[in-house]
């Protein structure tokens, strides 16, 4: 995984600076969100590092129908250089370039049930006192939970999870 980010993070950075000159954030997102969904497909994926595939083939494969030509020259650097396999990191890693350039924090809370919107105001206001930028929240419903919620901002984790507190109270008991 450490070897497939260190080599998609060229490629990352590329894309960004593309998407960045042409002022194209949204549009690279939705572009190589659509081509990562389509490689980290299992059927696709082997498909990819089919010799028989042309690049014109894969390329055609991976973009997305309103993508620029500057997108399809990407891909076709990608297919050159046989790194096509990479665009799941590629994705993310350009992700979490354009967030830091947007001074944006992202933010998925997890929780036992879905929560109230008044909820996720407050840990959302909470959360852009902590970093001092915006913050993009997301939710999940993890039923294992029990009760409370999982936060998870980046390098920042907080576990106010029951599950979470009775595997503590556990580890503590048992140590």
């Amino acid at each position: 995984m450490s070897q497939a980010l260190t080599l998609a993070r060229p490629y990352a950075r590329a894309a960004f600076g593309v998407a960045s000159k042409e002022q194209a954030f949204a549009a690279w997102t939705d572009a190589l969100g659509f081509a990562a969904q389509v490689a980290a497909d299992s059927r696709v994926s082997g498909l990819l590092g089919d010799p028989k595939l042309s690049h014109g083939a894969a390329i055609t494969l991976l973009s997305p129908a309103a993508s620029s030509e500057s997108f399809g020259r990407f891909l076709q650097l990608l297919a050159d250089n046989r790194r096509l396999g990479l665009l799941p990191e590629i994705a993310g890693l350009y992700e979490q370039l354009r967030a830091e350039a947007e001074r944006v924090v992202k933010a998925t809370v997890t929780s036992a049930a879905a929560l109230p919107i008044e909820d996720l105001q407050r840990i959302k206001a909470a959360l852009r006192q902590r970093f001092g930028r915006d913050v993009d929240v997301s939710t999940q419903v993890d039923e294992s939970l029990i009760g409370g919620a999982v936060i998870d901002a980046g390098d920042l984790v907080i576990d106010g999870s029951l599950k979470g507190k009775l595997q503590r109270l556990q580890a503590s008991l048992a140590g």
